[in-house]
């Protein structure tokens, strides 16, 4: 159960340690779990790390000076140590108290299922080993005493780390029905770690997959793009390709659509380069093809501006009942959709107004991706931006003055002007 030497407290992120030592020193068991343990133990740098403790969630907030309350399905304390914030979660058990109080329907009060199993509220508190085995996987049951330097393991975890398992804790069924978003968790473990899904696990999800859209909207959106924002959001894809959960999340996107590779590839190196990435781009990507087939539909009964925009409005409609996305970046996607026509078409007069929108290298960058996505008539206006962006002001006037005016995508033929014949508006100025 308890193991020495697997890992070392100068390991762990000096602020984590300021909140599991004043745990301890307040006579409460402060501990580092999940995530964070795991990763250590396979040779990955942790993006946060999350305690576990034996205080309820009054006792933690009264403790720090910086902390506050959170949550109604799981109450925990998000505790501030300098820029950082960490969670703080009271161990938790799964099976029923003899003792705790019930509703009129006998359920416990502090636990509630809704018709279809899906747990609504968990609240009830129980033991260290107790809050091992209600966790989902195993690999995430691990815990790390920092003043003893132990991993503390009821559930063999280390073993399937070793083997390279993901294994839930329980039944399958059980554990996946009463939270489907595990389902998803599942494959972003499985994107990251490189680990094989348990066949258990595998086998259910076809008949878990419907229970997904009965989640949240707004936590389907946040495991969602902590999956394609992990920096292994393309193989998170493929995954969710091969289990066929991207047509329950994203119902009109096709799964070999080389547009959406690309993107993840791409997003992938940004991240691994240190580099920043928006949200707001990959779900123009992700939608990009929904948002094509609408508006093909909006043109047939509306100018091509008014076209756009409803059809982009629809868009974002139809996706918000399955992934809440947020206004900011819904309109990030939109900007960047509607500058599309324009970067093609590259009116010399609308140049400099293209390159000063807010949203220009959104578009462009979308551009470059169509082009080598398999739209090749689009090459030839994504070289010309490139071409333009690198040269200085005199050959940029030279580029735009030798662009032909176009309209539709085509050149458009120039009006002759009729001359006016001598004497002509005379009459006006006498």
């Amino acid at each position: 159960m308890k193991h020495s030497g697997v890992l070392k407290r100068h390991q762990i992120d000096s602020a984590a340690l300021d909140v599991t030592d004043a745990l301890q020193e307040a006579g409460y068991q402060g501990l580092l779990v999940g995530g964070c343990v795991r990763d250590l133990l396979v040779g990955q740098n942790p993006k946060d790390f999350d305690v576990a403790t034996d205080a309820t969630p009054e006792q933690v907030r009264d403790l720090f000076r910086r902390a506050r309350l959170i949550g109604r399905r799981f109450r925990i304390v998000h505790v501030r140590v300098g820029r950082e914030v960490f969670e703080v979660s009271t161990f938790r058990r799964s099976a029923p108290a003899d003792d705790a109080p019930v509703d009129e329907s006998g359920e416990q009060v502090d636990r509630v299922h809704d018709a279809a199993g899906i747990l609504l509220r968990d609240n009830v508190f129980g033991t260290l080993e107790e809050d091992a085995f209600r966790r989902d996987f195993t690999v995430n049951a691990l815990y790390f005493d920092p003043s003893t330097e132990e991993v503390i393991d009821f559930v063999d975890g280390l073993q399937d780390l070793e083997d390279r398992t993901l294994r839930l804790i329980g039944e399958p069924k059980v554990r996946l029905t009463e939270d489907p978003v595990r389902l998803l968790r599942a494959i972003r473990f499985q994107a990251k770690l490189h680990f094989e899904l348990e066949r258990t696990i595998a086998r259910e999800i076809p008949d878990v997959a419907g229970l997904l859209v009965e989640m949240p909207a707004a936590r389907l959106f946040d495991e969602v793009s902590k999956m394609f924002l992990s920096g292994y959001g393309q193989a998170a894809w493929h995954l969710l390709c091969e289990y066929e959960l991207n047509y329950t999340l994203f119902p009109c996107t096709p799964a070999d659509d080389e547009l959406i590779d690309l993107a993840m590839r791409n997003t992938d190196t940004r991240l691994a380069d240190g580099k920043g990435v928006t949200p707001g781009f990959l779900f123009a990507v992700l939608l990009w093809r929904d948002y094509q087939a609408l508006m093909q539909q909006a043109l047939t009964q509306h100018k091509p501006f008014e076209a756009a925009a409803i059809a982009a409005d629809l868009t974002f409609r139809n996706q918000q009942p399955i992934t809440s996305i947020p206004k900011r970046i819904s309109q990030f996607a939109k900007d960047t959709w509607a500058l599309q026509d324009r970067m093609v078409t590259r009116a010399p007069r609308m140049i400099a107004r293209l390159m000063s929108q807010q949203r220009f290298r959104s578009a462009y960058d979308f551009l470059v991706l169509r082009a080598s996505a398999g739209e090749p008539e689009l090459q030839e206006a994504a070289d010309w931006w490139t071409n333009y962006q690198e040269q200085n002001p005199e050959i940029q006037e030279k580029m735009r003055s030798a662009l032909a005016p176009v309209q539709n995508g085509t050149p458009k033929k120039r009006r002759r002007r009729r001359r006016k014949s001598a004497g002509a508006g005379s009459s006006s100025s006498e």
